[in-house]
């Protein structure tokens, strides 16, 4: 007896002690610093030496320090750096000299001038399957599921970060499935209602609980077949999910051609701000809620690494076939996609939608967004260091684009061999000339080179980026493993989605 009591007692101990060994853990740790985006740019000014930047260009040529949008003023820093030439001064001519040295070269210059380091002490991942239905998509059964990433946070407690996704696959499929992962907001395509006789249940209970007000009461008397629930608009009498007119949502596209998709929402992993960069995500957890370092890692860094973490989940996933998991996103996440396919190899394909500077687009163009936009208010995105080329006084003097030690064909030809599908609008219907369409285009010949030595077709355009004419609207370049296309829409990929597709698909036939 005297045994079973101290066994309790000692369990009864360790009960009352798990809480209060967790305060005191997070009581030794120092807060968060939580510093504002402008305490934290100036932060790593002061780390730099920078006391003054260039402002950011305005987007309204009328405006005060107007982009330039004059395409004979575009191109101050012509030459950009060569691809397949080392920093020794030696020509790239072997694939096993790309991989083994100037690749190798590229990456690390990426990382710390430009987008930032992964520390080698980022906490594991446990994903968590917290829902999983059967739904539909127009007419086409899927699996749904949310997916939870918890990122370790023993290190310090102070920080949460949970990794928030979506998966879904096709039912009736017979084995795993390709999958394209996609940047932006995770939710259910269409989440399984209740049937009528359900919704007649759960509006009886809720009127029986709204009666208990006497005013409520006697409103609801006055309207004996009112239902407080309000049934969903799109589900019809059978519970399928009703598809909204017009085209194909890109989701239903990726189902009906007979694969997956995964939303990956990337404020989960790090807020799209600067003050986030202390006071929470993965930038945050890290560093213990402290100030960066200069060739730490920005936002779009880390997006990439919660994508590849996402990956290691796929894996995983017997719905999926893991060497055919693509990546895709538009604007700001058009970057992120981009800089996840050079950085992350297991990635086989990417649609990089509109992406401008910081994506494809060439940091040395001087052509609507520029390089003083990208160390001004979205200096967070990348790496510390990268104010440095925006700098106008400090320590090092004065810095611009035309110093950097690389550029954006080089972070395209970092995805060779595998498949890269660029994607742009049109101006006119809101793809704006702030993007610089041009710009990237003469990244994408400028980074064939490395696909044709790797043993794959490029675009089929020659390599002179100062003089290769941007194909038309509609015209696309879609026979190599690097494809270009516009379509005539505005700032998304969605009218490229088919087109993509139906590349892909030959591609992995091949």
């Amino acid at each position: 007896m005297k045994k079973i009591s101290l066994i309790l007692l000692a369990l009864g101990l360790a009960v009352f002690c798990a809480p209060v060994n967790l305060i005191i853990a997070q009581e030794s740790h120092q807060p968060p610093a939580c510093l504002s985006a402008e305490e934290d740019r100036q932060n790593m000014m002061d780390q730099l030496g920078i006391t003054e930047l260039r402002p950011g260009r305005n987007a309204d040529a009328n405006a005060p320090n107007p982009a330039n949008y004059d395409e004979s003023l575009a191109n101050p820093y012509p030459e950009l750096p060569d691809l397949l030439t080392m920093k020794n001064g030696k020509k790239v001519k072997t694939p096993e000299m790309w991989w083994e040295k100037r690749r190798p070269e590229i990456a690390e210059a990426f990382a710390r001038e430009v987008y930032g380091r992964v520390p080698e002490n980022t906490p594991e991942v446990t994903w968590e399957v917290v829902l999983s239905e059967r739904e539909f998509i127009g007419w086409n059964p899927v699996i749904a599921k949310k997916v939870i990433g918890h990122v370790d946070n023993s290190e310090y407690p102070l920080i949460d970060v949970d990794i928030s996704m979506v998966v879904v696959t096709p039912a009736r499929a017979e084995g795993p499935v390709p999958v394209l992962m996609m940047f932006g907001p995770a939710y259910l395509p269409a989440p399984a209602q209740p049937n009528m006789e359900d919704f007649e249940i759960l509006n009886d209970a809720v009127r029986e609980l709204l009666s208990r007000d006497t005013a409520i009461k006697r409103i609801l008397e006055k309207y004996p077949a009112y239902d407080p629930l309000v049934r969903p608009q799109r589900v019809s009498q059978f519970g399928f999910y009703m598809p909204e007119r017009g085209e194909p949502s890109p989701t239903q596209q990726l189902i009906e051609a007979g694969w997956g998709y995964v939303q990956i929402d990337p404020s989960s992993i790090q807020a799209d701000n600067g003050a986030g960069l202390t006071c929470g995500g993965i930038i945050g957890l890290v560093n213990k809620g402290q100030p960066r370092k200069p060739d730490d890692w920005g936002a779009l860094r880390a997006w990439a690494w919660g994508a590849a973490r996402a990956l290691d989940y796929l894996e995983t996933d017997p719905g999926v076939d893991a060497g055919k998991v693509g990546i895709e996103g538009v604007s700001r996440y058009g970057k992120a996609a981009l800089v996840t396919l050079a950085f992350e190899e297991r990635f086989a394909f990417g649609l990089i939608g509109s992406s401008g500077k910081g994506g494809t687009t060439l940091h040395r163009r001087s052509f609507g967004e520029a390089v003083e936009n990208l160390t001004g208010g979205e200096y967070y995105w990348m790496a510390g260091n990268y104010l440095k080329y925006g700098a106008s006084k400090g320590k090092n003097g004065e810095m611009n684009a035309g110093d950097l030690p690389v550029d954006s064909h080089q972070l395209i030809a970092m995805c060779a061999p595998r498949l890269v599908f660029i994607s742009y609008g049109i101006p006119e219907k809101g793809d704006a000339h702030w993007l610089d369409h041009q710009g990237s285009y003469m990244a994408a010949v400028a980074a064939q080179p490395a696909f044709r030595l790797l043993g794959v077709k490029d675009m089929g355009v020659s390599d002179d980026y100062m003089n290769e004419k941007m194909p038309e609207v509609h015209q696309g370049l879609l026979d190599g493993n690097l494809a270009w296309r516009q379509h005539d829409g505005g700032h998304t990929d969605a009218p490229n989605m088919k087109h993509f597709i139906e590349w892909v698909n030959g591609h992995l036939e091949e």
